[in-house]
């Protein structure tokens, strides 16, 4: 009894230092994130959460809500959709980011089609290198207004070559649901509620489907900031979750955070669903969705930033995602000065 008395005070002890960190981080972070609901630059704010370590340090909901609301995370799916694809490749069901797609998706190919649909590999998708012409922004509800969204991609004009320029379209991360239903055998949430299952406090609730019943890739996902948190502790902590699963393979997180591509509007990084640029000093890893559906990595501070923003407006072409950087980057000096 002696012994494991010893050793929890020992074990309390050491974690005593941090706790008391953590506890100064929040009590400089609290007067900034208590400010944001009077700035001007920020009105469609809903809530922020910054976790260091796993351990939360300081959130805020603003407006009347909370971090355990649901909210739709928009395209910062497309990172969950990309470690559903790495998990599979883990597991065997996928060859790797070289597999060309064509004899998955054969059954949706066009009829003559063009050869260089026979090219197209999973990483090209996860990379938004298809070549294929894009059906995000404009072309978007003629997309989603098709009658089977899989062939209604596939059979896009090319406008650049398998592996060329970045065209960002969520009809490729869709591509890549119904690869994952059809390798999987199951409903991409299903196969995403077992495959994360074991991460603590995560949890997908509503999500948009095709008209074959296939789940939208890469949008209209339901989630809660807290489990947008929890998954972004997943990738912070190399894909182990708290209790040492390893859930993501660890090098499938480095290929997805690993340069690919820029995106020819803001010139950030991008590689397997993943955007990268340096922000207050650091390197950060982001996945970002419409209207200003945030999650940072900051590994160099081991630390995990949420931002949930109103989903009614457009957060790049009005200067609001670069707000919500620069807020980051605020962060980023609290935490450094503690």
């Amino acid at each position: 009894m002696k012994m494991i008395t010893r050793f929890v005070l020992a074990i309390a002890l050491l974690l005593a230092p941090a706790a008391a960190m953590a506890q100064e981080q929040g009590a400089r972070l609290a007067p900034l994130l208590q400010e944001l609901s009077s700035r001007d630059d920020l009105k469609p704010l809903k809530t922020v959460i910054v976790a260091e370590d796993g351990r939360v340090i300081a959130e805020q909901g603003y407006r009347g809500h909370a971090v355990t609301e649901s909210t739709n995370i928009k395209s910062a799916s497309k990172s969950i959709i990309s470690a559903l694809v790495g998990i599979a490749i883990g597991k065997g069901l996928l060859d790797g980011p070289d597999q060309k797609i064509a004899p998955i998706l054969k059954a949706d190919l066009p009829a003559n089609h063009d050869p260089r649909l026979d090219e197209i590999t999973i990483g090209n998708l996860l990379s938004m290198q298809a070549g294929l012409g894009r059906m995000s922004g404009p072309n978007y509800g003629r997309w989603v207004s098709s009658r089977n969204w899989v062939r209604f991609a596939l059979a896009q004009p090319f406008v650049d070559e398998p592996g060329g320029q970045m065209l960002y379209s969520t009809a490729s991360t869709h591509l890549l649901s119904a690869i994952l239903t059809k390798v999987g055998g199951k409903s991409t949430l299903a196969l995403a509620r077992d495959w994360l299952g074991p991460v603590d406090g995560f949890r997908i609730g509503a999500w948009e489907r095709d008209p074959q019943g296939i789940y939208l890739g890469g949008n209209q996902m339901a989630m809660s900031p807290r489990s947008l948190l929890a998954f972004g502790e997943l990738y912070r902590n190399g894909g182990r979750t708290v209790e040492g699963a390893q859930v993501v393979p660890a090098d499938w997180i480095v290929q997805s955070w690993q340069h690919r591509t820029n995106s020819r509007f803001s010139g950030d990084d991008y590689g397997y669903g993943w955007f990268t640029r340096q922000i207050g000093g650091e390197q950060v890893h982001f996945a970002w969705g419409y209207g200003g559906q945030m999650l940072y990595i900051v590994p160099s501070l081991n630390l995990t930033v949420v931002m949930t923003s109103e989903e009614s407006g457009p957060s790049a072409r009005n200067g609001y995602r670069d707000s919500l950087h620069d807020l980051l980057g605020e962060i980023i000096g609290a935490v450094r000065a503690a």
